[in-house]
């Protein structure tokens, strides 16, 4: 792990299995700080306030993105997304590092504000396995599922914004991937990669 507290940023489309692989990694390592989001949409059966994200009303959500209290904000789904500002300078204060867990609209606004942050964009292995996770939730309705399908092919396109891709195929082996990236060792996934960037295009000829 780094020394010294970094921000870590991720992003992904619908369905890569961002959650799942964020919360194993800080698990692994309780010494990172997951920043909470705040969000307008309402919570899913198994999400909890303050652990899965900070739930307001639209009309609080404006008012702290108006005082200045947003890092990062973003409208997903017709629904509103933002990064606590205040949250993330006082770990990084800590010398602690931070994961966020958003969108890549907020990743771009997150890397102008904080150009030193590190960028990972969790990608699925292929629309057709993403297609299944997203089925296999059983929260969504059919149309609701090819309305994430055809804006994850559009959030794919952006993953060369990123400083590293991770292909979430298997979940142990995307934590190994992370926690290299975490380490400052990220070659593998590192955008550059002329291995990984050939891997990237195969899953993007399936969209």
């Amino acid at each position: 792990m780094t020394a010294k507290g970094k921000l870590f940023v991720f992003a992904a489309p619908s369905g890569a299995g961002k959650t799942t692989l964020v919360h194993a990694i800080v698990t692994k390592h309780p010494e990172l700080r997951f920043s909470i989001s705040y969000t307008t949409r309402k919570p899913r059966i198994n999400e909890a306030n303050e652990v899965d994200y900070l739930f307001v009303s639209k009309e609080e959500f404006m008012r702290l993105r108006d005082e200045g209290e947003m890092l990062e904000h973003a409208e997903v789904f017709d629904n509103h997304y933002a990064t606590s500002r205040s949250q993330v300078e006082r770990h990084l204060a800590d010398n602690r590092s931070v994961v966020l867990e958003i969108d890549w609209q907020g990743a771009r606004q997150v890397r102008e504000s904080m150009p030193d942050c590190v960028s990972v964009f969790i990608m699925p292995p292929s629309i057709k396995e993403l297609e299944r996770r997203l089925r296999n939730r059983r929260t969504d309705s059919s149309d609701v599922i090819e309305r994430r399908l055809r804006d994850a092919r559009s959030d794919m396109s952006h993953w060369k914004e990123f400083d590293h891709v991770i292909i979430n195929d298997d979940l142990g082996e995307a934590v190994s991937a992370l926690e290299a990236v975490l380490a400052g060792d990220g070659d593998a996934s590192s955008t550059k990669n002329r291995a990984l960037r050939r891997a990237v295009s195969r899953i993007l000829r399936q969209a």
